[in-house]
């Protein structure tokens, strides 16, 4: 039996229909994209369809936690619907290809293994570095073409990167290693080639959302072995669904801000002589508030109060999913967005305080959801997307409001993936 045959089998259908939390017809639509893909591979590479293997990796939206995880806290993430997917094929030499929709193809000698200082910052880092750590690790990993598409929309803060990284992963992991490697693994290979390889540092909540799926609880107290728990949560079952709004957004450097959190939450750390804020007492910051404000100014006191309560909100959070209480879960996400907007202050940038689309993203979603659903700024912050938990009856005003404001295709209706990094059929 070919691929093309066991994708139109019942069992499949049925993984199509959890994937992407979709009904019988949604699932031969998205079996579809599959086929379509298999025929661009053959056309790509002019070969049969014969060991075509495919794989898909999620998005991830960042869910509790916000601007917790540089200072080693806990963060709640989790897989989306939306994803990059590939049709693959060993090809018996020691030369990876990849072609990816509306790119360039792409091609890595397996020969070279260590970093390549010209190919800092391109995909070509990531795949070597993904390639040379199963290789390091003793892992026969040898060439295959591959060809790609994805439905991650790109600066909606739901990190392709980080599905690009877990789908190479995945695939190496399937095609050279009998999927030994673990979803957690996978995604501290990823961390491992984008901070060495393409050159940029990163956390781990990304990776590790897109590669294990569903809600992920993450303790980053260790971050050499941080503590990551799937939690089962169905939901499908709850009535609501996940809307990430993009506002457009201050296209100026928000570099200095981004950085600004990160160095003031560290500076009132750094007061107690530790280097990031998990290190420190809660009760120690409220008994120094005082000379606190003369050392570190108001604002960073401000940002390290947000840091316990959001770090706390996101271990509560995933205790109420795991307790199906998606009432409380949802009153802890409006109180984790209160905390974001006027401690950590990354609902708008103050170099440019004439644009605030995320302010008046959250403003509306009072309006609409009132309180019966739940919204907060989503990511890094600044400017870019809100996210919202919001009830099927409200879901085509919420919709249809959020688009009237910010244009058309930028309210981005979604649900979340119970699976990860996963081959297909």
């Amino acid at each position: 039996m070919n691929i093309k045959q066991k994708l139109q089998k019942n069992d499949c259908l049925e993984q199509m229909k959890l994937l992407y939390s979709t009904d019988n017809e949604g699932a031969k639509k998205y079996t579809n994209r599959y086929l379509h893909l298999i025929e661009t591979y053959c056309s790509v590479f002019d070969d049969n369809d014969q060991e075509i293997r495919l794989f898909s990796a999620p998005g991830r939206t960042e869910v509790g936690g916000n601007h917790t995880d540089h200072q080693k806290g806990h963060v709640l993430a989790a897989g989306v619907n939306l994803d990059i997917i590939a049709a693959v094929k060993e090809n018996h030499t020691n030369t990876i290809k990849i072609k990816s929709d509306g790119y360039n193809m792409i091609t890595i000698d397996l020969n070279q293994t260590e970093p390549i200082a010209s190919e800092e910052g391109t995909t070509l880092s990531l795949v070597r570095g993904i390639a040379a750590y199963f290789i390091n690790m003793g892992y026969t990993v040898k060439g295959f073409n591959a060809v790609m598409t994805s439905s991650v929309l790109k600066g909606s803060g739901l990190s392709s990167s980080a599905a690009f990284e877990v789908l190479i992963g995945t695939i190496i992991n399937g095609l050279f290693c009998n999927n030994k490697e673990s979803a957690v693994k996978i995604a501290q290979i990823g961390q491992y080639a984008e901070n060495v390889y393409f050159g940029k540092p990163c956390g781990l909540m990304d990776q590790t959302a897109s590669s294990v799926g569903s809600f992920v609880a993450i303790d980053f107290k260790d971050t050499e072995h941080p503590v990551v728990e799937q939690i089962p949560f169905d939901f499908t079952s709850v009535g609501h669904a996940l809307c990430i709004v993009d506002t457009g957004g201050n296209h100026a450097d928000l570099t200095p801000d981004y950085a600004a959190v990160t160095a003031e939450m560290k500076s009132v750390a750094a007061f107690f002589g530790k280097s990031v804020l998990s290190e420190v007492s809660e009760n120690d910051i409220y008994k120094n508030i005082a000379v606190l404000r003369k050392k570190c100014g108001d604002r960073a006191v401000l940002r390290a109060i947000h840091f316990f309560a959001d770090s706390k909100k996101a271990v509560q959070e995933a205790e109420a999913l795991k307790n199906n209480d998606f009432e409380t879960f949802k009153k802890l996400i409006l109180s984790s967005g209160i905390s974001s907007s006027t401690c950590l202050q990354n609902v708008y940038s103050t170099s440019n305080p004439q644009e605030q689309g995320l302010s008046l993203a959250l403003a509306l979603c009072q309006k609409i959801l009132g309180d019966k659903g739940a919204y907060r700024v989503h990511g890094g912050g600044f400017a870019g997307t809100i996210q919202a938990f919001v009830p099927t009856e409200l879901l085509q005003t919420f919709h249809d409001e959020m688009e009237s404001a910010f244009g058309e295709g930028n309210c981005h209706i979604l649900s979340i993936r119970p699976v990860g990094g996963i081959e297909i059929a």
